[in-house]
């Protein structure tokens, strides 16, 4: 029996045929100096007919965990697949990145602007190329974030609630928790959504600082997904603890403006009424204590050293 080729990939004018890498880049717009800004992408089209999975990070360009994860996996080879393919795209938002920055030199988040417009704003440019160019050619994605704020968000996974596909990827990559989030207009994933390509944002770490923990777990997840797929040759990724899922969540809040001391180890299980933390007036006067309000798992912990009243605090999941 003849074993089906793979289809060629073509992005930006460039094509990729059966049994070939490359790396190819989309023109976006040009710096003040005249200075050329496009997107690096990384396709690896294997031999065989198989799924092509989209691997992104840096839409947001302070949040550089999932480019470093990236950055790991294409220098260690990681991406030699047997069948399918590939496509990897390290770094999104090349001008927030270069600005040490969530969104692009207008103030706009990109992960706000898809599907985008052609002659739309600099963020809305950038969505439309990535929805145009890329998106049309694949049948899953992976998109990587960490926390933003001084946020810390243990790893976790969050998928659609309305596609099972999505939460069977969740399932499959096996971070230490998971769960269904809303989706929200203008971001990459009610735009996949909408074109029936099942989704999952990997969390992990915050803005700006690189956490080992969760650029390994990271790694590990992504093969487990292409490992799913028959898209890797087999080998062993050693025991694995099996993912929490989460039912419902919450933040929990300051109810005063102070000084946040947290006392709770971020991915930690906790019961109703344990004290998580506290925040207290600089004269050390008062102070209030922050109670977990039920049973269950802290996945993010606000690493701001002063907060506001009604600032969030802790993401907790049951």
């Amino acid at each position: 029996m003849a074993i089906e080729e793979n289809k060629v990939i073509t992005i930006n004018g460039d094509t990729i045929a059966p049994g070939q890498s490359k790396q190819v880049h989309i023109n976006i717009a040009r710096l003040p100096t005249g200075t050329l800004i496009d997107i690096p992408v990384h396709v690896f089209n294997g031999k065989k007919a198989g799924p092509t999975v989209l691997i992104q990070a840096g839409l947001h360009g302070d949040e550089i965990n999932g480019v470093e994860t990236l950055r790991r996996m294409l220098q260690n080879n990681k991406f030699n697949i047997k069948k399918g393919a590939v496509v990897v795209v390290p770094i999104l938002n090349v001008f927030g990145f270069i600005h040490f920055s969530r969104d692009v030199p207008d103030g706009k988040d990109v992960n706000r602007s898809f599907p985008g417009s052609r002659v739309g704003s600099l963020a809305s440019r950038i969505a439309h190329a990535h929805t145009s160019e890329i998106l049309p050619q694949i049948d899953y994605g992976i998109d990587l974030h960490t926390g933003g704020g001084q946020r810390h968000n243990y790893p976790q996974i969050r998928y659609s609630a309305n596609d099972a596909k999505s939460k069977q990827l969740a399932e499959v990559f096996n971070a230490p928790f998971y769960f269904a989030s809303r989706l929200i207009a203008g971001s990459f994933r009610k735009t996949t959504f909408k074109m029936g390509i099942p989704t999952i944002v990997y969390e992990a770490g915050e803005s700006m600082r690189f956490d080992e923990k969760s650029i390994e777990k990271g790694i590990v997840g992504i093969q487990n997904v292409l490992n799913s797929l028959g898209m890797l040759p087999k080998s062993g990724t050693g025991k694995q603890k099996r993912s929490i899922h989460l039912e419902a969540t919450r933040w929990v809040r300051a109810s005063r403006a102070g000084m946040f001391v947290p006392e709770i180890e971020n991915g930690k299980q906790v019961t109703k009424g344990q004290i998580l933390g506290l925040v207290t007036d600089t004269f050390a006067k008062k102070s209030k204590k922050i109670k977990a309000p039920f049973d269950g798992y802290v996945f993010c912990v606000n690493h701001q050293a002063v907060v506001n009243q009604g600032d969030a605090l802790f993401h907790i999941g049951r």
